[in-house]
């Protein structure tokens, strides 16, 4: 959703888009470490011993993908070059999207 609002963020200042991307990260790190939160309950209620190996696979590879996430995510918010803003953000996106596919599957 941000990377929608950059160009027209442009068009309002040069700064506007750094100042959304500090807002959104006031409402997005406190949102990924509740759902990272949620994730941990939903695991421990879950009685993993009675779910098949196959769903136990998806889960820690969504485990992975959402560390992965997290990961990108910091180090898109601590590059200072252009490429490495655009790295991170590419790969925080995809892999937050791909945790998503997984949960998906893992309701099945």
């Amino acid at each position: 959703m941000l990377a929608g609002l950059v160009p027209s963020a442009r068009r309002v200042s040069a700064d506007a888009p750094r100042a959304l991307a500090r807002a959104f990260a006031r409402l997005s790190w406190p949102a990924y470490a509740l759902l990272v939160g949620t994730g941990i309950w939903n695991v421990l209620v879950d009685h993993l011993a009675s779910q098949s190996f196959a769903w136990r696979v998806v889960l820690w590879v969504k485990v992975g993908v959402v560390v992965v996430a997290g990961a990108a995510a910091l180090a898109h918010t601590r590059a200072t070059s252009k490429a490495g803003l655009a790295i991170w953000g590419a790969l925080s996106g995809l892999s937050a999207m791909a945790a998503l596919v997984l949960g998906v599957l893992l309701g099945g």
